[in-house]
């Protein structure tokens, strides 16, 4: 077993994680947390809850824990016999919207649709994303990884604080990834990367902009009770992981955490108490983590964060 960690470890160097860190986003980290003999239990039967990338892996499994707490939970997904397959298990108090949310057009159709049919939101959590192993274009022009994992989460935000702020106390939850450690926050690469392109750096650049925009409004909704958190699932077997890194699952397989492992943090950053006391933050196994590590070249440039915001804000007409 030790010497499948060590070469699940590196296998992982695109992500920069050590050894101990590779250990941790494991399924024996989450084990040695004991975090299962601590199911969360929280009556969320008030509750509606809108969960991106619903209809499989990590999505899937956060829509069943919350329903099976007792929230009303939206499906959001692009493929509408996947979206009836998983509304159909959660059961009556569950519905469906199809959106594909590479596509500003779609994500911001649905943004309306949200908002004309839902009087409350509770709780937004931003999972639907993708791992690409070959660069793509959407109809709209922009690269598919950044305008699926930083374009849309942005809109399809803004467009709901409102509906949110009405709703407080109200939760953002965005769902991004340890791999955000090797990347410093650099719009124009993050938009149009130069030289060849790779897709787990691409991924890793777009999750370190989701934890920046964690940041950004978490500062802005700070007095109007609505709390805006990050986090990481560590390494859980998805169908993210299977088609964007096969060789990384190939490796670590033995070691990849459940997706109900994987997302046990945003189902309790969506549910706990303890939750709602802080904003801002980053997250790994129910625990508070630093949004750099000692890794050369990560650090935030001066404005950084404000051209992010700008750009995004032209680009999608929203949050200016």
């Amino acid at each position: 077993m030790a010497s499948l960690i060590t070469r699940a470890v590196r296998s992982a160097a695109f992500a920069g994680h050590t050894a101990a860190a590779g250990f941790s986003y494991t399924k024996l980290g989450f084990r040695a947390r004991q975090i299962g003999d601590a199911p969360v239990d929280v009556d969320m039967s008030s509750k509606t809850i809108v969960v991106t990338g619903a209809t499989s892996g990590l999505g899937e499994a956060a829509a069943r824990a919350l329903a099976a707490l007792g929230a009303r939970v939206i499906v959001v997904g692009r493929n509408p016999k996947k979206v009836e397959t998983t509304v159909a298990a959660l059961g009556a108090e569950a519905r469906g919207e199809i959106a594909d949310l590479s596509l500003m057009s779609e994500t911001r159709a649905l943004a309306n649709r949200l908002l004309e049919d839902e009087a409350t939101i509770d709780v937004l959590i931003n999972n639907a994303g993708v791992l690409l192993g070959e660069r793509s274009t959407t109809d709209e022009g922009l690269e598919t990884s950044v305008a699926t994992n930083v374009v849309s989460h942005f809109l399809l935000t803004n467009l709901l604080i409102p509906r949110l702020v009405d709703s407080a106390p109200a939760r953002i939850i965005n769902v991004s990834s340890g791999g955000m450690y090797t990347q410093p926050l650099d719009v124009d690469k993050m938009l149009d990367s130069p030289g060849p392109w790779r897709g787990a750096v691409a991924y890793a650049r777009a999750k370190r902009a989701q934890v920046v925009l964690t940041e950004m409004w978490a500062d802005e909704l700070r007095d109007q009770d609505v709390v805006v958190h990050a986090m990481h699932p560590g390494w859980a077997a998805t169908p993210g992981v299977s088609s964007g890194i096969p060789a990384f699952e190939k490796i670590t397989g033995a070691l990849l955490r459940t997706p109900e492992q994987g997302a046990d943090t945003f189902v309790w950053l969506a549910a706990a108490p303890e939750a709602a006391e802080s904003s801002g933050r980053f997250w790994h196994d129910r625990q508070s983590r630093p949004t750099h590590q000692a890794l050369m070249g990560t650090e935030e440039r001066p404005g950084a964060r404000d051209r992010l915001w700008e750009v995004l804000a032209d680009l999608t007409g929203t949050g200016a």
